[in-house]
Order: C-alpha cells, then structure tokens, then sequence
C-alpha cells in the first residue's frame, strides 16, 4: 500500500481541502477524495455539489460517506451533555482525534491506500523513530492544537501538503491553477455544528424541562449577587453578557451544577498554578515527565505557558512556572517543546 504513493484525502469543498488535493497531484500522489456528511446547517449541501464538482475538474475519484448519526451521537452530544455537567468542551478536539482521522484511515484501509490526507494546516517532523507534530508556517491558521491525540499509527500515514504555506499563498494558488472561486471562499468559522451563540443550540437540542432554570449569581463567599438564566449557559472566564450592572469587571470563575450557581469574581481569583488532566495521550511519556520545562497553551492560538508535567495516579500534574486565568474543566491542554512540536495533551479534569 505504501509504495503505490495513494493518496485517502478529506475534501470539505473549502479552500484549504481544495488547495490540498491540487497539491498532492502536484506532488505525484493519486489522489481518492472524500467528503465526510458530518452535520448541515438548514440541510445545506451546497459543500457536497463543490466537493465533486473540484473532483471532477482535477480528474479524480470521489466518494461521499454519510456519518451524520454517527456524529450526532459521538461529537454533537458530547457537546450538550458537557455544557450540561458545567464543564467547557472541545468538540473539535474530540471529532479531529476520536473521529475524523480515524475513520479516514478506516476508510483508506478498505480501499487498500496508506496515505491520507486533509488541508489541515500543520507540519509533520520525525524525531528519533516517533512522528510529532509542528505548527504551520501561518502561524494564524495552525492547527496542531487540536490533533494532539493522534496515534503514531495515524501520524505514520498522515500527509500535509498545507502546513507549508499560509492562507493566502494557498488562495494566490488556487487562482493560478484557475480556481477563482475556491480561491476566494470565506472561512469557516467556530464550531462547524453549532452557531457562535451557542445557547439557542443547546435549546435546540434538548426539551425545556432538561434545563434548571433561573438561578443564583453568588460572590466567593457565596453572596448573592443577582439572577443568571441557568448555569449551562456560561462558562468559566466569561465576563460579557452575565446581565449585571456593577461598577467593576467580573468574571464567571466556576459553575455549581448541583446547586444551579454561578460564582463570579475579579479576574485575579481566576488564576491558578496547577491543574490536572485525564484521557491524556504523549507520545514519549518518559521523555516528556523527565523535561524541565514544557510549553503548555489550553485556548488554540492563545497563550503559551511554561510547566513541568508529572504523574498523579491516572491522571497527568501539570505544575504551572507562572499562574494562568480560566483553566476550566472539560478543557483540552495542548503540549509542546521549545522548538514547537506538539508532544501530547489531555483533557482538563
């Protein structure tokens, strides 16, 4: 399978997959795609006529896999039932791992091809036997944060054709090759299931009874500080849209389920100096609990901080070198080295 250089690639209709799949014909790959039906928004299907319509013009086979109950149940539910328990959760991390490349290398082994591919923008480097990760040339498109929980299986077969160009050599691409209109598609942008407010979705997927109700904004001590709409409905770090007037900025610092409350305070209660992680992956345990100093971020594209990480029964310590805000559970915690590839992560616990 190897040798025949085939090629299993994720085509979305976008830009970036479009991109992709001309690339790895450039580079001499036969190239199979397919177009995954995950969730559409209003039974929109515009992305699957562009999808074939791209393979036709590059001449290659395409397929469509209709995994939308599958999704349902493993991403979009995981979601609800997150967001419902009080904790944050990182479906995009959850479908890229436990999801989409898995069941592209599903696919590409009973078609008989080892390659697979998605526009991802992310780098793959090989260090002493083990494949990592690294973050793309466009630092604003980089990807790695969510794919930490890649096996080596995975990584082995993984080909990444954009993590090499940022976005807009990628369009200034497209437009050369004569595909003006992929060139100037817009992104996509959040979670690809749920609109940026994700209340109204959380409504929309669950009858009314399941939802508690008004309850208690409370202060550390536990003081009222006034009526929120049900805790589901925020998050921890969240400072906008709470409905309160007051002269001082505030912020959601925990949810209490059990009793329907939401603790607020200033900022600086926010900040903690450890944490720890369950359902963890590294692809060299013993290489990373043994280095001094671990680049830890837990937002993508946002803040990079310096840990030492240790074990603590089945969950992984992280002992954080300087204090960071918002860490809240269900969140993912993406590692890195000094020289940027991605080791591993876990998922805040």
């Amino acid at each position: 399978m190897k040798l025949q250089k085939r090629v299993l690639l994720g085509m979305s209709g976008g830009t970036d997959s479009s991109v992709c799949a001309m690339k790895l014909l450039d580079a001499g790959y036969e190239v199979v795609g397919v177009t995954f039906r995950f969730y559409e928004r209003d039974n929109d299907t515009q992305y699957l006529d562009d999808a074939r319509m791209l393979a036709d013009r590059l001449g290659i086979e395409h397929l469509t896999v209709d995994v939308r109950e599958r999704f349902q149940q493993k991403i979009v539910n995981y979601f609800v039932e997150e967001y419902m328990a009080g904790r944050t959760p990182v479906p995009c991390t959850l479908c890229n791992n436990q999801f989409k490349w898995p069941l592209l290398a599903q696919i590409a082994d009973e078609k008989g091809i080892y390659y697979i591919s998605t526009g991802h923008y992310v780098r793959k480097v090989c260090r002493d036997n083990l494949y990592y990760l690294a973050p793309a040339k466009d630092a604003d498109k980089d990807q790695s944060f969510f794919l930490w929980g890649l096996s080596q299986s995975i990584l082995s077969r993984m080909v990444l054709p954009m993590g090499d160009i940022t976005r807009q050599e990628a369009a200034e691409y497209a437009q050369a090759r004569g595909f003006a209109q992929i060139a100037t598609k817009r992104n996509s942008i959040g979670v690809c299931f749920c609109p940026l407010n994700y209340h109204t979705f959380l409504t929309s997927q669950l009858p009314a009874e399941h939802f508690p109700g008004e309850g208690r904004f409370v202060d550390e001590n536990g003081h009222f500080m006034g009526i929120h709409r049900g805790y589901p409905f925020y998050t921890v770090g969240q400072r906008r849209g709470l409905g309160l007037q007051l002269n001082r900025a505030i912020f959601v610092k925990e949810l209490l389920p059990e009793r329907n409350e939401v603790v607020l305070a200033p900022l600086s209660s926010l900040y903690k100096e450890e944490m720890r992680l369950k359902d963890w992956h590294l692809h060299d345990v013993e290489k990373v609990l043994s280095m001094d100093e671990v680049i830890v971020k837990i937002r993508y594209r946002k803040q990079a901080n310096r840990c030492r990480i240790s074990l603590d029964g089945d969950n992984l310590f992280v002992s954080l070198l300087e204090p960071l805000e918002s860490i809240a559970k269900g969140q993912a915690a993406a590692f890195y080295d000094k020289e940027g590839l991605l080791l591993g992560g876990g998922i805040i616990c």
